[in-house]
């Protein structure tokens, strides 16, 4: 092997060494001349070209590393898109000349250079390179280099941008997730915080629009002779029947005081119109009193013939007020401002509309107390037709945004208004609440979707009881003023409600064939229905709807189970499911814990009576059974006196179950002393006496249990009732 001297191999060496060293510093330069075109392209909003530079500097993080950026950095923030903040870079000193990028750069003097100071670059680079991403709507790339970010923990405002990023991919479960971990770590952005609730709420509109079974909805408009004809037609409501409708309109040969110096067309109005053999009739204006010079709109006649409307005037844009007419014999007295209870000087309050029973006005206002813009109140009305203060619904209904157009479905007991402050498709949109009467709480507000909803604004919604039809107002179709609305009919596809699901074995998970499953109306206004479940131990039945449902699954041998389901409040097609879980009824006896009697009597204590309602229960679940309650004693005191002991406490609890309502026959009080002892007595006599053990043990045996006597076939008992 030849060998070469020291000398040229020392030489080799530093060769390589510097060329290695030279290398590094002109890949070094090369990432600062990429980061520097990559923040000019950035300033520029050239965002596809920044995005390739951030990119090329990320190619060796290991170099990286060791880099530093040109100058210092300070985040602020600039608005995009009127919502989102984005952050941008901001420059503290003044851009110098660099040999190093003179060498390397055929434009040298447009190149920044500034005094630096280290910060951590890969975290820097990676935050810039998801924003540019962003800001070019490359979704899919911004996700993943956001949650980069999110993963080193660098940016705090890295997760909300990467949940941004992936609802913009359609991930909205995903992105929730990072909405919500992001609002509940305290960022501080408020700006952000508020904007990302938002989006949650956004989320969760879409995911739900894409989970539920949404019934086909036809949409229509109106015809423009009848309804919607002249300037601007709006504000359909029932007037005490589906088959007639007041509405309020701007068109020609409207109520003016002077026809010279007043156009009606641009005057609103309140008409009726009824459909008479499926044909809307010609539109009969209500005339004076209730139209005047000013306008009108937005009208409800109660059952006592007493309408509401709003009335408002051009001259005084700040200001709308809910009037009253009362009618006799299809004519109406001088209509009258509704005092300050509902009406504030100075501000809007409008669209009244009365619930079924009369018992609540509601109404859109700007007044003050609110929660911003408009919102919906209440107003109780007492038996007298006194209208008391109004009430905010508050939040989840009111929003900073406004709230119009109030109409309560009763069957459903469910409001439906518009709101632009909530999650929609753009402008004002329909929601729906339904009102839990037993605890006065409305659910968060659910959008309608399209088509009902659209990119303008759609409100005024109504629907008739059986929710197969109605209507609502929306400018969704161009007009040549820009802004006006038409009235449209909606035609629901029929709502269907139906149950299944399969009963099993508790404790062994199999199915079980031929169990009994009983399906009652808890108001008793239907008869029951019964189902039986198949070989698989499944069952199938269809519901009808504004019910609520008590469910039970019986089979001989088992203790039933039981469960309740209610379509009343259910606005779309539902399809529950509801499993059943039954367990085997043992041969031996089953102890019926916590019952206490006073000392040397059988007079139960209250405690005993609280857990014997669990018996009750049981026994009227499954009212095929017939049970023998067993009272036992410890092996102290007299064979003789304990049987009689035990006899009248038996007695006792019988005598309680039948008082709540169990029938006698199907009870037996038995008293069994000190014969039937769980632990023996010869297993006592070997323990000390006094001892924790020796009272546990007397304890144990002085019990009250129960066992399963008697069992009625289900399909006989449940049949006869």
């Amino acid at each position: 092997m030849k060998s070469y001297p020291r000398y040229i191999i020392s030489c080799l060496k530093a060769s390589l060494l510097l060329l290695f060293f030279i290398s590094i510093n002109s890949f070094g330069q090369s990432k600062k001349l990429w980061m520097l075109e990559g923040e000019n392209a950035y300033a520029k909003k050239d965002y596809a070209s920044a995005a390739y530079y951030y990119a090329k500097v990320l190619d060796d993080t290991t170099i990286l590393e060791t880099f530093v950026l040109p100058y210092e950095a300070q985040m602020v923030n600039l608005r995009i898109k009127n919502l989102i903040k984005v952050p941008e870079l901001k420059l503290k000193n003044p851009f110098k000349k660099d040999s190093a990028s003179v060498a390397n750069s055929s434009d040298t003097t447009k190149k920044p250079k500034a005094d630096f100071k280290p910060m951590n670059s890969i975290d820097y680079v990676y935050y810039k390179l998801g924003h540019s991403y962003f800001l070019n709507s490359d979704y899919n790339h911004a996700a993943k280099i956001f949650k980069v970010c999110v993963e080193r923990n660098s940016y705090p405002d890295a997760r909300f941008y990467h949940a941004l990023s992936l609802m913009s991919v359609k991930k909205h479960k995903e992105a929730l997730d990072e909405f919500e971990a992001f609002v509940t770590s305290n960022p501080d952005n408020d700006s952000l915080k508020k904007v990302a609730q938002k989006k949650e709420a956004s989320c969760y509109f879409a995911l739900d629009s894409m989970t539920n079974v949404r019934r086909a909805v036809k949409v229509k408009m109106m015809d423009t002779l009848i309804f919607n004809k002249g300037t601007s037609n709006f504000a359909p409501m029932y007037y005490l029947s589906p088959n007639k409708i007041i509405f309020t309109s701007a068109r020609r040969n409207g109520v003016v005081n002077d026809p010279e110096k007043q156009d009606s067309k641009y005057l609103c109005d309140l008409y009726y119109s009824e459909c008479l053999d499926s044909i809307w009739q010609r539109p009969v204006n209500f005339g004076r009193p209730v139209n005047s010079a000013l306008h009108e709109g937005a009208g409800y006649v109660t059952p006592d013939d007493v309408m509401l409307f709003t009335r408002w005037s051009d001259a005084n844009r700040e200001e709308t007020f809910i009037y009253m007419a009362k009618m006799t014999d299809g004519k109406f007295f001088e209509a009258f401002k509704l005092n300050q209870n509902v009406n504030v000087a100075g501000y809007k309050s409008m669209q009244p509309f009365v619930n079924f029973d009369g018992t609540r006005l509601f109404f859109s206002s700007n007044r003050p107390g609110g929660l911003g813009g408009f919102d919906i109140w209440c107003s109780v009305i007492d038996e007298n037709g006194f209208i008391g203060p109004a009430k905010n619904l508050g939040a989840p209904i009111n929003t900073p945004g406004d709230e119009v157009s109030p109409f309560f479905h009763a069957v459903s007991s469910t409001l439906y208004f518009s709101s632009n402050g909530l999650p929609g498709m753009g402008g004002l949109d329909v929601f729906k609440s339904y009102f839990n009467s037993d605890d006065s709480v409305y659910t968060f507000p659910k959008n309608m979707g399209g088509p009902v909803n659209s990119s303008k604004d759609d409100a005024y919604f109504i629907m008739e009881r059986t929710q197969q039809r109605g209507f609502f107002a929306s400018d969704r179709k161009d007009c040549e003023n820009g802004h006006c609305y038409n009235i449209y009919e909606f035609v629901n596809e029929p709502i269907h409600f139906d149950i299944s699901g399969y009963v099993f074995d508790a404790q062994t998970n199999d199915p079980i064939e031929g169990a009994l499953v009983t399906i009652r109306d808890v108001h008793g206004e239907d008869e029951p229905f019964f189902v039986i479940s198949d070989d698989k131990g499944y069952y199938f039945s269809e519901l009808k709807p504004d019910k609520e449902y008590f469910m039970k699954a019986q089979k001989n041998k088992y203790f039933a189970d039981a469960a309740s389901v209610a379509t009343k409040g259910k606005s779309e097609t539902t399809h529950f499911e509801q499993d059943f879980f039954l367990n085997k009824i043992p041969d031996s006896e089953i102890e019926i814990e916590g019952i206490e009697y006073d000392f040397d009597k059988a007079t139960l204590r209250p405690k005993s009576k609280e857990n014997l309602d669990k018996i009750v229960d049981l026994l009227n679940l499954n009212d095929n059974l017939s049970i023998m309650i067993n009272s036992h004693t410890d092996s102290r005191g007299s064979d003789d006196y304990n049987l009689r002991l035990s006899q009248a406490r038996a007695q006792s609890c019988v005598d309680y179950l039948i008082s709540k309502g169990i029938k006698k026959d199907r009870l037996i009080a038995k008293g069994w002393g000190e014969t039937d002892p769980l632990i023996k007595q010869d297993a006592i006599d070997q323990m000390v006496p006094k001892s924790e053990e020796f009272e546990a043990a007397h304890q144990k045996n002085r019990r009250t249990a129960f066992k399963v006597v008697g069992e009625t076939d289900i399909n006989i008992i449940n049949k006869t009732k």
